[in-house]
């Protein structure tokens, strides 16, 4: 039975892959990878787990020459977006999908770009020259101009519009700069939908995974530390409360450590043995318990119990013997940092 449609299928519908050993009918893969290849989202991982699949695999199993292509096109654009050396022709008609791209390799060798920073492009039927440094058309007489700003998406160019028309363009230019912006990384646009989403963004460009608040990469504990930005919401927390917040955290983590470890030392070591007696005692899907005799019955119950008595105690200070120092040190450690900035 194939994990995704749940329709029975013989077993050479079930490719193998050459990432992982999970399985799925042929035409689930194809349909799963026609997909991601539409919408970019490359490298493909399994449909399963986060393996990245094969390119072979890829290439096997996408049933249009089509697709094929725009998955060599879209890979090879990840990765050399992800390449600072990596410099794009600035003409208006030579498109990167048209194989305008130039890797950044001197022209009189590998003796770096300040010496020679004039690079041609490589499609054919351009041959634009642009500079390495700025980017721009090349400038043999004069220095680097400094690159233009980027066009914002909040200040759209000034239009002759009546007052009903200005506050509705205002709006929705406001709409359209909260719902897109560019991944810090590749400068790529990036839209999120109004829909309650949380913030952790993924560029399906180059694969940056950044705070949709504060438009900086992220970690895993991004939204844990004391940044203002929120997991869910629409904007991250203002100065002050930032401050206010982590003033509370440093001056009251020890009266909230204290009450956390004075509720969960009881409720550990009691609740376990209650928690294991109760089990025993109700059984399970496939218990045997109705054929034991209440003899039986009460020493399975009571072993459980004295087992459990010995090992709360030692869960108990586990937890509290690792959790109160890393609250302690993230407190005083991380917080600290955050408010000396």
């Amino acid at each position: 039975e194939c994990p995704l449609c749940l329709l029975p299928q013989p077993p050479e519908a079930f490719p193998s892959l050459a990432s992982c050993s999970h399985r799925s009918c042929r035409a689930c893969l194809q349909r799963y990878l026609c997909l991601a290849v539409r919408e970019s989202r490359v490298p493909v991982s399994c449909p399963h787990c986060p393996a990245p699949l094969h390119p072979l695999d890829v290439h096997r199993l996408l049933p249009e020459p089509a697709l094929r292509d725009k998955y060599e096109e879209f890979l090879l654009r990840r990765l050399l977006v992800a390449d600072p050396g990596t410099r794009w022709c600035p003409a208006p008609d030579c498109s990167p999908s048209q194989a305008g791209i130039l890797r950044a390799l001197c022209c009189a060798g590998l003796a770096g770009w300040a010496e020679c920073p004039r690079l041609p492009c490589g499609r054919e039927g351009c041959g634009t020259e642009f500079c390495y440094h700025c980017r721009q058309p090349w400038h043999p007489d004069g220095p680097c101009a400094p690159l233009p700003p980027a066009p914002s998406l909040a200040t759209p160019p000034a239009q002759p519009a009546q007052p009903e028309e200005s506050a509705h363009g205002e709006a929705l230019a406001r709409g359209e700069a909260e719902a897109i912006k560019v991944c810090p990384r590749c400068s790529a646009f990036i839209m999120k939908i109004n829909d309650g989403s949380c913030n952790r963004m993924n560029c399906t460009v180059c694969g940056c995974l950044f705070c949709w608040l504060c438009l900086q990469e992220i970690s895993d504990v991004h939204f844990l530390s004391p940044s203002g930005c929120t997991f869910w919401g629409k904007r991250p927390w203002s100065r002050t409360r930032r401050i206010l917040w982590q003033l509370g955290m440093v001056l009251g983590a020890p009266m909230v450590i204290s009450l956390a470890a004075g509720v969960a030392v009881p409720v550990i070591t009691i609740g376990i043995p209650i928690y294991m007696g109760r089990k025993v005692l109700a059984g399970g899907p496939g218990s045997r318990r109705s054929s034991l005799s209440g003899c039986q019955q009460c020493l399975s119950v009571t072993s459980s119990v004295l087992l459990s008595l010995f090992v709360s105690p030692i869960i108990t200070a586990l937890t509290v013997g690792v959790g109160v120092p890393l609250v302690l040190t993230y407190v005083y450690g991380t917080v600290v940092l955050s408010l000396c900035r």
